[in-house]
């Protein structure tokens, strides 16, 4: 009795070192995600003392951007000039809007990379993307160096909705086969991205598949496949999406899965599997006509 007491004991604090553990983690990244906030809302307020108490004694600034020339350049900036410009008071709020946080964490160190565009007031500026590196230290969580990329183009301005962007996006791929779009059709998809039909003999990396349907491509439809229902699930970091979809085809109703992956380009498709649903009670005939007799093995 003893030793099981023992052991369950000994079970019980293990379980709570690894739950332990995994708190730290989740607490280090919105302690992360928190201090980032915490920069931007002094900004916002021109609040000089609220940008210095999340950034470290020894923090950096650098910017990352092309010149008139179109030659890239990386230009570092002053903390202490910074922190005056963007907390003395102005006319003007200076409102960093972020889009999105990507968390790494090891230990003390957090890196996290947003999505941003800056309004002067009411007026776009500029965007593009920040990359802290933000460490623990005895008075908590501090920024130790921020470098962002600026451009005037293609800036966001209102929340991303990645749902219908990636509803859209294979709708698109969808009608492009159906208007043999061909640029439209393999552009959405990877160049290392795969195909996978119906038959056993069809799979196809993007321009093997290119090569193959280009008979299709030149009529006025390759085929037309239109969307039943579809289903997306996302990776924590946003960059990965897995889906399913019911499609109605010539081939009666089909079911389709596949990946796509966020790349620098934008989404591409990665993997896509279709395949012909057939009903349990007919499956005999199916059978019949798709292995030869002489194969077919009753369960």
């Amino acid at each position: 009795m003893k030793k099981s007491i023992l052991f369950i004991l000994i079970f019980t604090s293990l379980l709570n070192i690894g739950n332990t553990q995994k708190d730290t983690l989740i607490t280090a990244e919105q302690a992360a995600i928190s201090v980032v906030k915490t920069l931007f809302d002094g900004m916002r307020a021109s609040d000089s003392t609220t940008l210095r108490s999340v950034l470290h004694p020894e923090a950096h600034l650098q910017s990352s951007f092309t010149n008139k020339a179109g030659l890239p350049v990386l230009k570092g900036g002053s903390v202490d000039g910074w922190v005056k410009s963007v907390g003395t008071p102005h006319e003007e709020i200076y409102d960093e809007k972020i889009w999105s946080y990507k968390v790494r964490v090891d230990g003390n160190l957090a890196s996290v990379w947003t999505e941003y565009t800056f309004y002067l007031g009411e007026k776009l500026s500029h965007c593009g993307v920040n990359a802290f590196h933000i460490v623990n230290t005895a008075d908590g969580w501090k920024i130790s160096h921020i470098t962002d990329t600026r451009r005037r183009k293609d800036c966001i301005t209102e929340m991303p909705n990645l749902q219908e962007s990636l509803n859209d996006l294979m709708n698109a791929w969808h009608k492009a086969a159906a208007t043999a779009d061909e640029d439209v059709f393999f552009g959405s998809m990877a160049t290392d991205g795969i195909y996978i039909g119906t038959d056993a003999t069809e799979k196809w990396k993007r321009d093997e598949m290119k090569e193959w349907s280009k008979k299709y491509f030149d009529q006025e439809s390759a085929w037309d496949f239109t969307t039943i229902d579809r289903a997306f699930y996302l990776s924590d970091d946003d960059e990965t999406a897995w889906f399913e979809e019911s499609l109605d085809t010539w081939m009666g109703v089909c079911r389709a899965s596949g990946v796509l992956e966020l790349t620098n380009e934008g989404w591409k498709i990665k993997h896509y599997h279709l395949a012909v649903a057939v009903p349990n009670e007919n499956v005999d005939d199916y059978l019949k006509i798709a292995t030869p007799s002489s194969k077919i093995k009753k369960q």
